[in-house]
This record gives C-alpha cells, structure tokens and sequence, in this order.
C-alpha cells in the first residue's frame, strides 16, 4: 500500500509539473525554458534572477509563479500528511485516484490545441483589459504580428553607417524608429536624429522586419557570425 501511495504521489506531482509548464508555454515562453522554471519555482532552486524576468515581466506567470512556490513550500507537508491519513484508513486508492483522474484530465485537455488558443487568446484580452501597459512584456506591446521587429543593431568599425547622423541613415518615409543609440554606458534619445554614429554604438530599432534586415544586413550577419 505504501509502495503505490509513493508511485500515485509521484504521479499527481510530475502531472503538475506539466499543467503548469504547458500554460507557461501558452503565455510564450519555449518548452524547455518552462519545464525548468516550473521545477525551479516549486522547489525554490534554480530560479536565476535573469531568467526570472520571464515570469516577473507577464502577469498571469506571476499568478503561477506564486501558485508553484506557495505549492513546494505548503502543500507537500500537508499533502502528504492527508495522505498518510488515508493510508491509515485503507481508502488510499479511490480518494488519490480520483485527484489523479482529474489532473489527467486537466493536462489532456491543455494539449488540445483548440483548448491552448482559447487560453492564449484569454490571457492576451486579460492582460490588455487588467494591467497597466509598463507590467505588460516588451513583445506583447510592440510585436503585434510578424512583420514587427525589435533589434538591437551594433556598429563596427567596417559599417558604411559610421559618421552618419541617423536621419542620414534612415529616411522619414522608411517603417523604422530608432528608440534609442547606446554608447558604452551612456543612452542618448535627446536629438538623437542629429547624432552621428560612431564604431561600438548600438541601435535598438523598431519596425518592418523585413527591412530592418535589408538595411542592416551586413551588421546582423556579422553578429551571426560572433554568436555562433
């Protein structure tokens, strides 16, 4: 009896782990990613503080985020507590099944695709109607659909952008805006269309995707290039 109270408890958590990493993965974050996060937060290791800004920066992962962690720190002592309760009793098997057979049917219905775009698409209108636009992700604000792009463009010393202002480099009529240039340390956006772009300067630009990659290609590949 012990022996399948241990298998059907194990059962019940890795069953949890997955509701929670597919509804992760509806919010946009990659499978992998959110399998870890998950584990992380429900047993409180692991949880880098760059990695966090995942979770911390959409409102409904916080919501599960907090649900994850009061879970490992409260719930398995009581669980387990219950349980051992039940086992006393001689009715372990029909109670935890049941709580097992309605996990199952949770997660199985969240691998539905249907299910996944209902959530998706819930989320989203939540998080438009109920948050603020600065507790919103980046990506949920500007990247609207896939001609948007955000990219961070960097400067070499073999740039044919070198010494020119960025209203010589980008015309008033093209889909692109510089947000702001980064040089060393510094952010400049006061008069920013004036300013001449030196070697190690870093664009953050926004717009047509497609012709951000036009007109930075040799500056995008080149950092293809050093990444891989």
């Amino acid at each position: 009896m012990e022996f399948t109270f241990t298998i059907i408890y194990l059962v019940i958590i890795a069953t949890i782990i997955e509701i929670n990493t597919i509804l992760f993965t509806i919010t946009g974050i990659k499978r992998p990613v959110s399998r870890f996060q998950v584990i992380s937060l429900m047993t409180g290791t692991g949880f880098t503080t760059g990695e966090s800004e995942l979770i911390l920066g959409h409102p409904f992962r916080r919501r599960l985020g907090i649900f994850l962690i009061l879970f490992g720190a409260f719930s398995f002592a009581v669980i387990i507590s219950s349980l051992s309760s039940i086992l006393s009793n001689d009715v372990l098997t029909p109670k935890v099944l049941y709580i097992e057979g309605a996990l199952l049917l949770i997660f199985f219905l969240l691998k539905l695709p249907f299910f996944q775009k209902v959530l998706a698409d819930k989320f989203e209108e939540e998080s438009e109607e109920s948050f603020k636009i600065d507790e919103l992700p980046v990506n949920q604000i500007l990247l609207t659909n896939e001609a948007d792009c955000l990219l961070e463009i960097k400067i070499d010393e073999e740039s044919s952008y070198i010494r020119k202002s960025v209203n010589e480099c980008i015309h008033e009529d093209e889909d692109i805006l510089v947000l702001f240039l980064m040089r060393g340390e510094l952010r400049i956006r006061k008069k920013l269309t004036h300013c001449k772009i030196q070697a190690g300067d870093r664009l953050l630009v926004y717009g047509d995707k497609q012709l951000i990659e036009e007109k930075f290609r040799g500056e995008i590949e080149k950092a293809e290039k050093e990444t891989s």
